[in-house]
């Protein structure tokens, strides 16, 4: 397992998830001293905000957080049918190469809980479950709740920590006292959730992003265009957990990252698939990647290092689908076990000479037959194989890889997974979640980049220990980007040195 890192930049744009103490627990005090639960928002002005910035969801899908929030309101009270919608903060976490959901709860649960509050005054919700399968999370904002509980009902549901476990069928199922599996489809939750009334099932991300949009409209398109990204794959370094705005090229992050020459990255946790050195001119905005053949997702990033052979990285994440298949659809049982297997043989060089033939059969045939999306992305993973890096494959077919070879097969699914940021606390220190208003920065000024020499006592210099302070049961690590205007983010420096760590895990 792969350890993750927090850092910050030397000027925090307002506005922002990550805030500016990362690797604390805010409290409420903290919390309501930089303006969080304050606004003068209403419900409806918020929902009009939120259409405006075109906030889509964080979860993996990006379906527009406007749209799905109207849509539950009007299934319920709103739109005059008598029922009374329920809000769920979802913060399970399925994806191996992610760990913001889990950081986020730990750290900034009063954050959440202020956007599920306000979710629930669009929707006319009045019950509310925060959903997680990590422990630490879990106490984090239970000590959240009852700092400062909620103007509704809201309990923590705990599940087993799986691949599929945060599908939404699977979030109401749990919720409402079975196993964490995907149902068949439809209803959906926002026509028929949690004990039959209509659900709004929405990533704490997006929870996050609708409060901050309450307390600052007047910073509502910048708020929906910043995104937290998990980064791996930087050989024997940690992976970093950072915020940075859409626009910004996945080459001037990999380099931001540490990894200039990366050849290529598997996009989107596991469900984005596989793109090639090409592709990492593309800008990071989830209409651009979708429209060439990948997706930002849950925002897990993970390039490849020159010298990684793709072909291990598509048998890793086939394996990874294999073993977390729900095993309800028999389609998906063997279509992910054969990928897997073909994937797998491909990389031992034990493939037999349709194996291509075969993959490119599955990429085209299975997506769309599985009750959840675990079966569709392992058809995207061999077919983004196959079309990012046909040489590879061919010559895998010809010959035993030399680099697959040299890797060890029992860490297989374990080189994806990346841990939690440590997170201490409770903390007092302010949290400005929602920060004064600033003086625009001027767009055309390139971004400040911080030091690469050993951290002098200063803005970038590691937060002092907090003496009770309490490490959270997971190693982690975050990071961050400033954010430079859409315009400013079209191109990437000539050469940006790598980002210091604010605290690195060993």
């Amino acid at each position: 397992m792969t350890t993750t890192t927090i850092r910050l930049p030397a000027a925090q744009p307002p506005g922002t998830v990550l805030g500016t103490a990362p690797d604390s627990a805010e409290t409420a005090d903290a919390y309501r001293a930089a303006g969080g639960y304050a606004g003068s928002t209403d419900p409806g002005e918020l929902l009009a905000h939120l259409a405006a910035s075109g906030l889509r969801g964080r979860g993996g899908a990006g379906f527009p957080a406007a749209v799905k929030l109207r849509s539950v309101r009007d299934r319920g009270d709103g739109g005059g049918h008598g029922v009374r919608p329920v809000v769920v903060a979802n913060g399970e976490e399925g994806e191996p190469g992610s760990a913001k959901d889990r950081w986020l709860l730990r750290a900034r649960p009063h954050l959440v809980l202020d956007g599920l509050t306000r979710a629930a005054a669009v929707t006319g919700a009045v019950r509310g479950f925060v959903y997680l399968s990590d422990p630490a999370a879990g106490e984090s904002v239970r000590r959240a709740l009852a700092e400062h509980p909620p103007p509704l009902p809201v309990e923590v549901v705990e599940t087993d920590h799986t691949y599929v476990a945060g599908e939404e069928t699977a979030v109401v199922r749990r919720i409402d006292g079975g196993p964490a599996l995907p149902a068949a489809k439809p209803p959906r939750p926002y026509e028929r959730g949690v004990g039959g009334a209509p659900t709004l099932i929405a990533n704490v991300e997006t929870l996050a992003r609708i409060a901050l949009t309450a307390t600052r409209p007047d910073l509502r398109h910048d708020i929906a265009r910043g995104t937290l990204v998990t980064l791996s794959g930087r050989p024997a370094a940690t992976a970093v957990l950072t915020e940075v705005p859409y626009g910004i090229p996945l080459r001037s992050l990999a380099s931001r990252y540490g990894m200039p020459d990366a050849t290529g990255a598997l996009m989107g946790g596991l469900f984005g698939g596989l793109v090639d050195a090409g592709a990492l001119d593309l800008p990071l905005e989830p209409g651009a990647l979708t429209a060439a053949g990948t997706a930002l997702g849950c925002g897990a990033i993970r390039f490849l290092a020159p010298g990684t052979c793709p072909v291990a990285t598509a048998a890793d994440a086939a394996a990874h689908l294999a073993a977390e298949s729900a095993r309800q659809c028999g389609v998906c049982v063997s279509g992910t076990a054969a990928v897997g297997d073909a994937l797998g043989a491909l990389a031992a060089g034990t493939a037999g000479p349709d194996t291509a033939d075969r993959l490119d059969r599955w990429a085209r045939g299975l997506p769309g037959r599985g009750a959840c999306g675990l079966l569709d992305a392992a058809a995207g993973i061999a077919g983004s194989l196959l079309r990012s890096f046909p040489r590879q494959v061919r010559s895998h077919l010809a010959a035993p890889c030399p680099v697959c070879a040299a890797g060890v097969p029992a860490e297989g699914r374990r080189r994806l997974t990346v841990a939690v940021p440590q997170v201490a606390g409770p903390s007092t220190a302010a949290f400005p979640a929602h920060p004064a208003a600033h003086p625009t920065p001027d767009p055309t000024a390139p971004p400040s980049e911080p030091p690469t020499a050993p951290l002098p006592p200063g803005p970038f210099a590691p937060p002092a220990a907090t003496p009770s302070a309490r490490p959270s049961a997971r190693p982690t690590t975050p990071l961050s980007v400033p954010h430079p205007s859409p315009s400013a983010a079209t191109s990437a420096p000539p050469s940006a040195p790598p980002l210091p760590a604010l605290k690195g895990t060993p």
